[in-house]
């Protein structure tokens, strides 16, 4: 062993103090490795960004007498064939029979009365006292003045009513197509979501599958509430923001240097510089979000969920490209723009929503600035349109956090996973001969806003096996299923003396099919694995997905409003808080 010197004394001491190279492991990883744990393969950092999705395998075309040609030509077009086909089936599940029950049903006593006084004037309009039953009456009749009325909730997922109402009238499925659309094409986007987050057709086409035989979604698409508005527009923002960060870090990995292996390798400068520019996916993630927020407040939690969530991607991107300090660089670089894509947009988003109420002169506090009151104040010098427009949402917001009225079907957030007390929308009990009904027992007919159940139950595993890879595995694809459903899940604890509905739940069941997928591709296997191992978590996978659709269609009757005898429905009340 050679002579230790000053000289190599002093040349260990520097290399231990000298600055680590990019991308070198931590120092806390680097003790750990002498009590066995494994170094992690070094990959191109092109890889590392912007994964390469699996190649698909042909042999599933192969099996029914495709060529192989043939097969890889299916194979691509699966890609959107697949998704495609699971909203088509969808559509047909949530279209069938959507007039029916010609009835105003459960909330439809305020929104689709709204909308169609949107139409006409631009603002909520007051409609008499028995204007449900004029409505579906023989024949129909529109009870409807332009005196104002009170509302607490934006006008966007109203006007998105109306349309359907424009189209093919004032009537149940007038008021009911844009919500039986939007669920329609919510279970496309939960497809295409899935398919980019976990890199497989299969799985994707499967979280959407589970969406379109959900009971709360399937409920919520046939009835003309703004719910399932909120939830679409913010799915459609997820989605926005999973193809800009595919982008943002292409943009990176092409911007980063080649070794002489012909491996890209991270580079300090370009981590912690480089500005990735127009982020057009962004600006529409900021629309969808602020068209949720103009629906339903709670939309606002969303927008700073998931503004939070994709900086904290930045920050990730530009770690794994190299950046010595890349929390302070995606703060001095990418916070701003990402806050101006976001709540910027947002907000535009929102005020253009009234825009209606704006220009008209009719609308509730409309000219509450030129009135004794709205004179006085250190604000006097804004346009009087804002200022009415600012004390209505005061208002809307002291009514809404003031909430407390006792309602039947009211109930705790702390129950909402496990179903607890579901929403009966809608309910009669026919004699026989009657309504359809062929019992001699008689029959009853319900709309029952239940999620399917055991797809529910088996979602909150799910959730538990998105957590475990969240916090130990540092899956970020988990951390995006966990943060969709805290920020449509966790608020309403907050809330808990107010009085809420298990239905708000429907704006987060696209992020639990999401969690159930990717369990569920866990229980099949990585594709290294076994023959055997894939072929027995197959089975138990589709076995439980078998159950789930067998779920749903034994409670099809209690979605839908079907007669059935009362002995059939009353072994349907699992629990005695379903009644």
């Amino acid at each position: 062993m050679g002579r230790v010197t000053s000289d190599t004394t002093a040349t260990d001491a520097a290399a231990q103090h000298a600055p680590e190279p990019p991308g070198a492991p931590p120092v806390w990883q680097r003790r750990l490795r002498r009590f066995g744990l494994p170094a992690r393969p070094q990959t191109d950092v092109r890889a590392r960004l912007v994964p390469a999705f699996p190649e698909p395998s042909g042999r599933l075309w192969a099996v029914f007498g495709a060529g192989p040609d043939a097969a890889a030509r299916l194979t691509r077009w699966s890609a959107w064939g697949g998704p495609l086909l699971v909203a088509l089936f969808a559509g047909v599940l949530r279209f069938w029979n959507l007039g029916s029950p010609r009835k105003v049903i459960f909330d439809e006593t305020y929104y689709p009365k709204d909308a169609w006084s949107l139409l006409q004037y631009g603002y909520e309009g007051t409609w008499a006292k028995n204007a449900n039953d004029a409505l579906v009456g023989h024949p129909p009749q529109l009870l409807l003045s332009p005196e104002h009325s009170y509302v607490v909730h934006p006008p966007m997922g109203k006007w998105l009513i109306a349309v359907g109402e424009g189209l093919f009238g004032m009537n149940p499925f007038g008021w009911r197509f844009m919500v039986a659309l939007l669920g329609t094409l919510s279970v496309l986007l939960v497809c295409r979501i899935g398919r980019r987050l976990l890199r497989s057709t299969a799985l994707g086409c499967l979280a959407g599958g589970l969406l379109a035989v959900d009971g709360l979604h399937f409920v919520m698409s046939r009835t003309a509430l703004l719910d399932l508005i909120v939830m679409f527009w913010v799915v459609a923002a997820f989605g926005c923001l999973l193809v800009d960060r595919d982008r943002t870090r292409a943009r990176l990995a092409a911007a980063l240097p080649v070794g002489p292996d012909g491996l890209v390798r991270p580079d300090e400068g370009v981590g912690d510089r480089l500005r990735l520019g127009w982020r057009p996916w962004r600006i529409a993630a900021g629309l969808c979000l602020g068209l949720a927020t103009a629906t339903k407040w709670n939309g606002l939690y969303y927008l700073a969920a998931f503004a939070l969530m994709a900086v904290l991607w930045d920050v990730a991107a530009r770690r794994t490209a190299g950046a010595r300090h890349p929390f302070r660089s995606a703060v001095r670089r990418d916070a701003v723009p990402a806050f101006g894509a976001t709540v910027v947009v947002a907000l535009a988003t929102y005020l253009a929503s009234w825009s209606g109420w704006i220009a008209t002169k009719g609308g509730y506090y409309r000219d509450w600035a030129t009135s004794p009151e709205g004179r006085t104040g250190a604000w006097t010098w804004l346009p009087d349109w804002l200022r009415s427009l600012w004390h209505y949402q005061t208002e809307v917001y002291s009514f809404h956090t003031g909430l407390t009225t006792p309602h039947t079907y009211q109930s705790n957030p702390w129950s909402w996973l496990v179903l607890g007390r579901p929403v009966s929308y809608f309910y009669e009990d026919p004699k026989a001969g009657q309504d359809g009904c062929t019992a001699a027992e008689g029959c009853a007919r319900e709309v029952l806003a239940l999620g399917t159940p055991l797809l529910w139950w088996a979602a909150c595993f799910a959730l538990l096996y998105v957590l475990y890879r969240w916090l130990f595995k540092r899956d970020w694809r988990a951390g995006a299923i966990v943060c969709g459903v805290a920020a449509g899940y966790l608020p309403w604890f907050l809330y808990q003396e107010r009085t809420i509905f298990l239905f708000y739940a429907v704006v987060f069941v696209p992020f639990l099919c999401l969690a159930l997928a990717m369990m569920l591709g866990a229980i099949i296997g990585p594709p290294g694995s076994t023959e055997r191992r894939r072929t027995i978590g197959a089975v138990g996978a589709g076995v439980l997905v078998l159950l789930i659709a067998w779920n749903f269609i034994y409670f099809y009757p209690l979605y839908t409003g079907m007669p059935i005898p009362k002995s059939a429905w009353h072994h349907r009340m699992w629990f005695d808080t379903w009644v």
